[in-house]
């Protein structure tokens, strides 16, 4: 198997003042439209062994997530709103119903269109997806790693999570091809597509798909496995599932016959059900979740001194304590029931009043906050929000500028016990495992 080729002449791109996508297009003009989406870290080349048979019966479209593949760096913040950018390049393209199939993140673009556009999608193929990708602390402290150190970790380390060892052993030009595709990526929207991943979790609704599904998975992909194969099979009501021999987690390049027999078979019964045109009921905004209506709470009581409703600020508290500290973090400080009525008053005010108000971004909270620690000796709290300042964007270098500051202001003493702690802190955080 050679290196891919990349062809810069067939590269289009959609791109609007709301969206940007760059795509191509393969097949005939009146053929069956087959969507392919790649992974985090691949290109649209990861699925080049498949388009000579798949453009026989259909008009394949492939696109490049934001800054992959010399794509414009446009970072996405959900899985929606890429679904959304797809959606819009489909419309300019005047496709209105189609085939899909992705891989990864790529997978997880079709389970969203499957929920909120399933007029649009009629058949689905899921390589290595999952209705939940790890624990969204695990992408955080991947997107604290990128950057901190760039890319050349996730490079070094995206042969052993893509591919079996036998075949790194027999293909080195694509163990090469496949490291330096991760090394050119824009590290922006690398860390982009981690916090969209960190983000998604359909497990609740994979029960409402409604398109037919292929789930494909290699038999050693260490990433998302056969167990969460299993799991959107047991969840989508027409779903079948399709394990492959000596494949990991980038079956479509590792093994591309036995993947695309697969992909054939599936999409044979959706010629002409992709020919089909139909009305487009309205979609809901990027940024709006859909929600049943037995979920929808009632409405809170009115302030006694507004008149107005103001909701319990505990819900949105929590979920930004644990976006920025990690699940880990907020499970450990909750463990104590001595201190649970504590923990609720953290959660609700700090986070739910303070930390969610408008008027700073979370960059600007974090320098302050550890400027507050460093000036009350508050040690152990700052380690925390050092990790928590990290995940909010800020540097290793920004971070000891911050320390340097307070030496000014709280004292040499209080700076030179800062710098040690958030010096480990940063150590600890921003070091790749082995």
């Amino acid at each position: 198997m050679s290196e891919p080729v990349r062809d810069e002449r067939v590269l289009r791109v959609s791109e609007t003042p709301t969206n940007t996508l760059q795509y191509r297009l393969d097949g005939r003009e009146d053929a069956p439209v087959l969507v392919l989406g790649p992974s985090l870290g691949t290109t649209m080349h990861m699925w080049d062994r498949q388009i000579p048979e798949l453009t026989r019966q259909w008009r394949v479209v492939r696109f490049d997530l934001p800054g992959h593949g010399g794509a414009p760096a446009r970072p996405f913040t959900s899985v929606a709103e890429l679904g959304d950018r797809l959606l819009a390049t489909l419309d300019d393209l005047g496709v209105q119903r189609f085939g899909y199939a992705g891989c990864s993140i790529g997978g997880a673009v079709g389970l969203d269109l499957a929920l909120r556009a399933p007029h649009r999608v009629a058949s689905l193929a899921l390589v290595a997806t999952s209705p939940r990708f790890g624990s969204a602390d695990e992408f955080r402290q991947r997107g604290v790693i990128v950057r901190a150190n760039g890319l050349d970790p996730m490079a070094r380390t995206a042969p052993e999570q893509w591919f079996t060892p036998a075949y790194c052993a027999a293909q080195p030009a694509i163990v090469e091809w496949a490291v330096q595709m991760v090394r050119t990526t824009d590290p922006g929207c690398y860390i982009g597509a981690c916090e969209a991943l960190a983000l998604f979790d359909v497990r609740e609704a994979i029960g409402r798909i409604g398109v037919p599904a292929l789930v494909l998975v290699g038999s050693d992909d260490q990433v998302t496995g056969p167990a969460e194969a299993r799991t959107l099979v047991a969840g989508i009501a027409d779903a079948r599932l399709a394990v492959v021999p000596g494949a990991s987690h980038l079956a479509p390049v590792e093994q591309p016959a036995a993947v695309t027999e697969l992909l054939i078979d599936h999409f044979a019964g959706i010629v002409h059900d992709t020919q089909a045109t139909l009305p487009a009921p309205p979609m809901p905004p990027v940024s709006a979740s859909v929600v049943p209506v037995a979920e929808i709470a009632p409405a809170e009581p009115a302030d006694e001194a507004t008149g107005s409703a103001r909701p319990d600020p505990y819900e949105r508290g929590d979920r930004l304590r644990r976006e920025i500290l990690g699940d880990a973090h907020v499970e450990q400080a909750r463990a104590d029931a001595f201190g649970a009525d504590l923990q609720d008053l953290v959660t609700r005010y700090a986070w739910g009043e303070v930390w969610n108000r408008d008027g700073l971004d979370r960059r600007t909270r974090s320098c302050v906050t550890l400027t507050a620690l460093i000036a009350g000796g508050h040690l152990d709290a700052l380690a925390d929000h050092t990790r928590a300042a990290l995940r909010n964007g800020l540097t290793p270098d920004e971070l000891r500028e911050v320390v340097l500051q307070t030496a000014v202001y709280c004292g040499l003493p209080a700076a030179e016990s800062a710098l040690r702690v958030v010096g480990r802190a940063i150590k600890e955080e921003t070091t790749p495992q082995a």
